[in-house]
């Protein structure tokens, strides 16, 4: 009985991962086309939203498993495209969802690697976090801005995506990487009831 519950609770962590995982991809693409600055920093709002999907991988690989992430990154696909399209235009859907498949896999990849060497909690999430960012952040800002029709950010782009990059990393280890442990803890406790 106490093995059914378990499956159960695990579908509903996946479902609820899932779910989030087009939600923040949708919040981030619509916050992705009001670039700001501040301070001489270019900057989106986009910057403070995205690095959730990352966390939220990274936690259904520690609490399931590593297939279980590619499925929801799979699954997740199509409908954060047709969101994102919905709710940016269809450049930025798809920019969003090239750069989310390949980075999520590359996570997940890179998080398997590095927790199946180091038992340290914090290693892995924060080793995938910094290369599945790198790779998303240019791949989106790339294939979503490069020669677009927005002029500013067609010019802008390199160095948005730069500042992006900087602070996503900087806001994952301050307060994205806490939270993880977190919500492992809290999610584990759950689960194990």
């Amino acid at each position: 009985m106490k093995n059914v519950k378990r499956i159960d609770e695990n579908k509903k962590i996946i479902l609820l991962l899932f779910l989030f995982h087009i939600a923040i991809i949708a919040i981030s693409n619509y916050l992705v086309q009001f670039p700001q600055i501040a301070f001489g920093i270019d900057y989106t709002w986009a910057m403070f939203t995205f690095p959730l999907v990352v966390l939220a991988t990274d936690l259904t690989i520690r609490l399931t498993n590593a297939c279980n992430a590619r499925m929801i990154v799979a699954l997740a696909f199509i409908p954060a495209i047709a969101i994102s399209i919905y709710l940016a235009d269809w450049r930025i859907g798809l920019a969003s969802g090239v750069a989310y498949f390949i980075s999520q896999f590359l996570d997940i990849f890179i998080f398997k690697k590095i927790a199946n060497i180091f038992s340290r909690w914090w290693i892995a999430p924060a080793i995938s976090t910094v290369f599945a960012n790198i790779v998303d952040t240019y791949t989106f800002y790339a294939i979503a801005f490069e020669k677009g029709s927005d002029e500013y950010m067609a010019e802008n782009w390199v160095h948005i995506a730069n500042t992006d990059l900087i602070f996503k990393i900087i806001i994952s280890f301050i307060i994205f990487l806490p939270l993880y442990k977190l919500l492992l803890i809290f999610l584990e406790k759950k689960i194990n009831r």
